[in-house]
């Protein structure tokens, strides 16, 4: 039976790239390709794929925060994060969240067919070049992390608030009421230390939850 591969990269051509790459394997099928971290939790809550290729940085929901609650409901499912980045915040943050492999875009094309049929045979698959930096980070690992101070909903606030999105935006796209919105930014303000909106995008992007080449939409700061 052929392993079912989920794609979720908001990039088209990176996204249309890794489909014609998986497909030209007999054992593997690509069942979709999402844009973004809330259509890659629907589909896969929908599709069950056995593997999912999750890009770290996407618009509405990044990808480690995506991969958490894809495995809260179906933890049989494996993850594999892609990222531009090989840092070590952007792969503790993968790992963190469950992810069984961390492949650096630059390498994909060599590595994730092969990181596909490590982590549906339960291994786990890092790209080379992350592999020193996660031995490093277990070395040396820091306790106290800013972002793990924050809930799920309160990353999923600071994500928006980083992409330009308003109070009102907010709350529309998280079903919630504008008040809510404003108390959930509050207690960022309080765990973070950080008062202005600006120190909060520059956190964000710092963080991985949003990249530089995505930027704000209507950015106090960083590229539009």
């Amino acid at each position: 039976m052929a392993i079912r591969v989920l794609i979720a990269d908001d990039h088209a051509v990176v996204a249309e790239g890794l489909r014609h790459l998986i497909e030209a394997e007999r054992d593997i099928e690509v069942v979709a390709c999402v844009g973004d971290g809330r259509a890659a939790v629907q589909q896969a809550r929908e599709l069950q794929p056995d593997v999912i290729i999750m890009d770290l940085s996407m618009p509405e929901l990044n990808g480690a925060d995506a991969t958490r609650a894809i495995l809260e409901r179906d933890p049989r499912c494996r993850v594999i994060v892609l990222s531009m980045y090989a840092q070590r915040e952007y792969v503790r943050r993968a790992l963190k969240a469950g992810a069984a492999g961390y492949v650096v875009k630059r390498s994909a094309a060599k590595e994730v067919v092969e990181a596909i049929r490590a982590v549906h045979a339960g291994q786990r698959y890092l790209s080379p070049r992350v592999a020193d930096v996660v031995l490093d980070d277990y070395s040396n690992e820091k306790q106290d992390d800013p972002l793990a101070r924050l809930s799920a909903r309160e990353r999923e606030v600071l994500q928006l608030l980083a992409e330009g999105r308003t109070g009102a935006q907010i709350a529309e796209r998280l079903s919630l009421s504008q008040k809510t919105v404003e108390t959930y930014r509050a207690r960022l303000v309080e765990k973070l230390g950080i008062r202005d909106l600006a120190g909060l995008v520059r956190f964000a992007i710092q963080k991985g939850l949003v990249s530089l080449d995505e930027g704000p939409a209507s950015p106090p700061s960083g590229k539009s």
